[in-house]
Order: structure tokens, then C-alpha cells, then sequence
């Protein structure tokens, strides 16, 4: 697991990233790896950026995100791009295997990490709790051993992290921007819905 971080700071220097009081911040923007829930065109754009160890994630995962997702996502009104903030090396393997799943099943496997959270994230046996999901969602035993040594996967989701804590001074999980509004925290449903109402279109 220590590898994990090593690469992580191997990708600081390696992308140039500065730690200098006053960098730059910006909203993130869709890019062609993000894996997006709801239609590619809607005009409100929801960036989630959470670690799949993370409670308070789990709990917006489980008490608001299907709200949201009824209200905003499904009538085409939003679009949600999760991006990795793993907080732990247990969330970077999660991430990977989330990741090496087909990208039309990642928000069903990312739902399906969050409510097992307590079954895979606690344990010593983190890789043997994951196999067994990835078997349920219909991974081979050979195809999960080769996502979790898949070093590419892995620094994706350490860099998704990096850029985060750069770019947007992402500092706790979640952090939410709509349409480049911040949001932290699981905030209650009546809370996003204020915001995603002042980011919505005027007819």
C-alpha cells in the first residue's frame, strides 16, 4: 500500500503541480475520461468530488444523491461527473476497480461501494472484499487481479486527487461545484436544490 503514495508524490513532480500560496483556482470542466450520469447536454453541471471510504459520502450517496437524481438527472435538467478524492489507500484500490469497470456500469459499482462501505473499507483484507464484489457484478477472478496491479488506473485516481487539491483546493470529501458554485459537505437535498435553482436556465 505505501506504493500507492510514492506515486502519488512522484505525479506532484512530475506535473509541476505548485503548493505556493495564491495558486490559481478554477471550476472543474468535463473531460473525455469522466464518466457522466445523466445526458451528456444537460446545462447544469454537478462535479463530485469524493473519497468511496468516505461516511459522509456514503450518506450522500444513499440519502440524497436519489433525489437528485429523480428531480434533476433523470428529467435531463443536470448531468453528475464523480471524480476520485481517495483519502486512503483502501479508496485508491476501490477507485481502480471501480474504474476497470465498463463505464456504463461505473455508477452502479460506485453505488455498490458506497453501501457495502462498512463490509470492504474496515477490514485488513481490503483486496479479498473487493473481489468478492467484483465478482457479484460479473469480474473474473483473473480480471480483478490485473485491475489491481493496473498501475495507469491507479494513478489516474491518485492524479484525479492531486488536480483537486491543486487546481480547486479541494480539502475534504465531498466537495461539490455546480455549474462553479462550491458545495461541501453531504449537504441536505433542500440545500442543492437551492443552488442547482439559481444554476438553472431562466425560461
Amino acid at each position: 500500500m505505501p506504493k500507492i503514495w510514492t506515486v502519488l508524490a512522484t505525479i506532484v513532480v512530475a506535473l509541476g503541480f505548485s503548493t505556493a500560496p495564491g495558486f490559481a483556482q478554477s471550476a472543474p470542466q468535463p473531460t473525455s475520461d469522466d464518466r457522466i450520469l445523466g445526458q451528456a447536454d444537460a446545462p447544469i453541471t454537478i462535479f463530485e468530488f469524493a473519497s468511496l471510504t468516505c461516511p459522509h459520502c456514503a450518506d450522500f450517496d444513499e440519502h440524497t444523491l436519489p433525489k437528485l437524481k429523480a428531480d434533476w438527472i433523470d428529467t435531463g435538467k443536470a448531468r453528475l461527473i464523480f471524480r476520485d478524492f481517495p483519502l486512503d489507500p483502501a479508496a485508491v484500490r476501490a477507485a481502480t476497480l471501480a474504474r476497470c469497470a465498463p463505464p456504463e456500469q461505473f455508477y452502479a459499482f460506485v453505488d455498490a461501494l458506497f453501501h457495502t462501505q462498512a463490509t470492504w473499507a474496515a477490514g485488513g483484507k481490503i483486496d479479498a472484499a473487493l473481489g468478492k464484489l467484483a465478482k457479484v457484478a460479473g469480474m473474473s477472478d483473473d480480471q480483478f487481479a490485473a485491475c489491481m496491479k493496473d498501475e495507469a488506473a491507479q494513478k489516474q485516481v491518485l492524479n484525479s486527487r492531486l488536480e483537486a487539491e491543486q487546481q480547486y483546493k479541494v480539502e475534504s470529501t465531498p466537495t461539490f461545484f455546480i455549474n462553479g458554485v462550491r458545495v461541501e459537505g453531504a449537504q441536505p437535498y433542500a440545500e442543492f436544490e437551492k443552488v442547482l435553482n439559481k444554476a438553472a436556465p431562466k425560461s
